[in-house]
């Protein structure tokens, strides 16, 4: 076995194709003969189509073809594109129509598909589309919705409530009426995207001798791609396969399978000619799922110790213009709330809205951020009115080492309850503290309002649930080349699939993680898989590549005994050989020992072993493996112009057993970043009548270089008793905890102006009609 390869900072060998402009996005697959699409898309948030003249387009040299739904329906088995999560929770489930025809209910819905020979050509040829609108009633705000005078967000709906939940255990009524005090208060969260370096991207080639469709697809789910595919086209499953690029990130809006990802591989199936579709960033911005779009009005009870009596209150959700994967975002909101806390009592009421908005899915946290926000920012109202510092009202809460397993009151989708697997969240939150010279920092703050300068500091704690299963594929192949191959359902969007996993793999066979070719989320290759999401792929196909590795390594091992005449436990693996100890001439290469056991015609396999050198697993997780952590801020606020400053940054991090701290930290990093441009910057504004008004950069604000501080992170390991690794997942966690730190530090930077905030981002436009309302 290679020492050192688990839990060491391996440099991700993905890297030097990346920083070489050797990378393949989806924009780098050119294909002989290829055509390039452009979709005419809805330019009203809510209107009927009356019809759509295609003849001025179709007309112009180099267009090919303009299609509708019309012009597909002969290759669909459905109309409509089956994403939906089925929910008791959701009275409605309103899948997107592959091209719409009738009703369109948000700016930017696809209507039709110009195919051109390059895509200035498809552009200029989809303005020339004329499509004869007639605009319906706008509901452009999840409240507005609720009112008894709301028109319909779609007609094809009874009702703008499209579900409701409640998550509810304890007794709230005796907790509120024992209660030393209650204190009431609102929230609000503004929705933003996902902001994929390379947007979302299709190419799609069919080839009639073999009857195959290959769909190259930027998506964080390949297999499940390939499924709505294989039963949107009817096909059988060996006659389409999807290949993910490398995708520029996912962060959840990947997640989604769309309309586009339909359309493209249908029309070229219909042309007989390649086809690619590169979304351009106005289209991310108004055709793309976003997220984060909450109302929260609740209550909390506390003792005049500040510990925690109970919770209540409502949660409205905007779920958009159609219900894609069902409630993911609210329950994960209203059950996430509850974070690394100790709650006694619990009740919150979700209603979720449509909208004429663009659909609602998944977000790097999903739903977790919002939760995490409300929870922290309840917290530090509590210290504010008890006069207690913060971090002991959080102290007194936090479920403590002696309590794991912590068996909470909530049951998840799955039916479980949701249970804490491992941590210490109260000696997390105090390294931090030290970390970030806590205790100090009353001195450095009453200094620094001695030269007029108003700094403050923030703290929050939170948890993650990852690793979500059903299961992952890993199989692990040894060919007769002596090439170790790593095939996997797990699929790369930027984190360093190929180096973890590949450590894992090498680690089993005393060889160098680049050593490994691993090849991920080919539907070709990997007949079953789930992809990308919930922070689970460390967890799910971590441990399965462990264990198929471990047991290749065993018939490896099993094999040369035979062929050495040796005993197995005198044996070793290493540089791509097996030898005897002390004996290094007597040795016996890996690729010779797959060609022994892939058979030659009337020999028998060595030591009756079964052909092949190869295993599969899928690992199966029994439930959920939460991380958890704490992160600390300190801001400078300007009040006259409102500028925020972050000074510095703390994050500690308890992700069980880490495969490669680099890469943790990478993630976290990431994360991070996008907490700060939730908590500051972001901002997807819409007029009364749904149309978007921050559709490029200039407008709408992310984090740049000079924006995010340097991020310093420390690291807990509480390994996990759930998986054969002990790993949680890492990659939505540096996001989860920041906006309520980072609020948190900017609201007792403000103390003396009597600020209060409520709701994100908080703009310096926001903040200076904080100070002087």
């Amino acid at each position: 076995m290679s020492e050192g390869l688990f839990g060491a900072r391996v440099p991700r060998v993905e890297d030097p194709a990346l920083l070489t402009g050797k990378g393949r996005f989806g924009d780098d697959i050119h294909l002989p003969n290829m055509l390039h699409a452009c979709f005419v898309r809805s330019t009203f948030a809510h209107a009927l189509i009356r019809s759509i003249d295609t003849a001025e387009a179709i007309a112009m040299p180099g267009v090919h073809a303009v299609l509708t739904l019309d012009d597909l329906r002969p290759l669909l088995t459905a109309a409509r594109v089956p994403i939906g999560m089925p929910s008791s929770a959701l009275n409605a489930e309103i899948d997107p129509y592959v091209l719409s025809n009738e009703e369109v209910c948000h700016v930017g819905e696809p209507i039709a598909l110009v195919l051109a020979d390059d895509r200035y050509l498809a552009e200029d040829a989809a303005e020339r589309v004329m499509v004869d609108y007639d605009p319906l009633p706008v509901i452009a705000d999840a409240r507005s919705a609720l009112t008894a005078e709301a028109a319909l967000a779609r007609l094809d709906c009874k009702s703008n409530i499209v579900g409701a939940f409640t998550i509810e255990y304890g007794d709230c009524d005796a907790a509120f009426r024992n209660a030393d005090r209650v204190i009431r208060t609102s929230f609000k969260q503004h929705k933003g995207g996902g902001h994929a370096v390379e947007c979302r991207a299709v190419v799609a080639r069919h080839d009639p001798l073999e009857d195959l469709l290959t769909v190259w697809d930027s998506t964080q789910m390949p297999h499940r791609a390939h499924g709505i595919l294989v039963r949107m086209l009817g096909c059988a499953e060996h006659n389409i396969r999807i290949v993910p690029p490398d995708v520029g990130g996912g962060f959840g809006p990947k997640f989604v399978f769309y309309p586009e990802e339909v359309a493209i591989p249908a029309a070229a199936k219909l042309l007989g000619r390649p086809i690619k579709w590169i979304e351009d960033r106005r289209e991310n911005f108004t055709a793309t799922v976003q997220e984060r779009n909450q109302y929260w009005d609740v209550e909390v009870a506390v003792d005049l110790q500040g510990k925690l009596q109970g919770i209540r209150g409502s949660l409205l959700h905007d779920h958009g213009a159609y219900t894609a994967y069902g409630i993911i975002v609210p329950f994960n909101a209203a059950a996430g709330l509850i974070g690394p806390y100790v709650l006694p009592n619990y009740h919150i009421d979700a209603k979720l809205a449509l909208t004429n908005m663009v659909p609602v899915a998944p977000t790097r946290g999903a739903g977790r951020p919002q939760g995490t926000f409300v929870m922290e920012r309840l917290l530090d109202l509590i210290a504010r009115e008890l006069e207690i510092d913060r971090a002991e009202v959080r102290k007194c809460n936090l479920i403590t080492a002696d309590q794991m397993p912590y068996v909470t009151p909530i049951v998840t989708r799955d039916g479980a309850a949701m249970t804490y697997d491992s941590g210490d969240y109260p000696a997390g939150q105090t390294l931090a503290m030290e970390k970030a010279g806590y205790a100090d920092f009353p001195k450095r703050q009453a200094a620094a309002r001695q030269e007029n300068r108003y700094i403050g500091i923030g703290i929050a704690n939170y948890v993650e649930g990852t690793g979500r299963g059903p299961f992952e594929t890993a199989r692990v192949r040894i060919g007769p080349s002596g090439q170790i191959i790593l095939y996997t359902g797990a699929t790369a969007q930027g984190q360093g699939n190929k180096t973890a996993l590949g450590q894992l793999c090498a680690e089993q066979f005393g060889v160098a993680a680049h050593d490994i070719a691993v090849v991920a989320g080919d539907t070709g290759a990997t007949p079953l898989g789930l992809g990308a999401f919930a922070s689970r792929q460390a967890v799910t196909a971590g441990n399965s590549v462990h264990l198929a590795a471990v047991a290749v390594r065993e018939k490896t091992l099993q094999a040369a005994a035979e062929l050495l005449e040796a005993a197995t436990a005198d044996l070793k693996i290493e540089n791509g050989r097996v030898s005897v100890n002390g004996v290094p001439d007597m040795s016996v290469s890996l690729g010779e020992i797959a060609r022994r056991l892939a058979g030659m015609p009337g020999y028998a396999i060595p030591g009756g072993l079964a052909p092949g050198l190869e295993a599969e697993v899928n690992f199966e997780p029994e439930t959920l493996t939460y991380s958890s952590g704490s992160h600390i801020v300190e801001t400078d606020v300007d009040p006259e112009t409102g500028l925020v400053k972050i000074l510095r940054y703390v994050v500690v991090h308890d992700c069980g057993r880490m495969i490669n701290p680099m890469i943790v930290e990478g993630q976290v990093l990431g994360g991070v970043a996008h907490g700060i441009g939730n908590a500051l910057m972001e901002w997807m504004g819409y007029d009364e009548y749904g149309q978007p008004q921050t559709t490029n950069y200039s407008d709408y604000l992310l984090p740049t270089a000079p924006e995010i501080p340097r991020i310093e992170i420390h690291h807990r390991e509480t390994p996990s008793p759930l998986n054969p690794l002990g790993v949680k997942g890492v990659g939505e966690s540096g996001t989860i905890p920041a906006a309520a730190a980072v609020i948190s530090a900017v609201e007792d930077a403000l103390v003396p102006f009597g600020v209060k905030i409520s709701e994100t981002p908080l703009t310096p436009e926001r903040i200076v009609s904080l100070i002087r309302p």
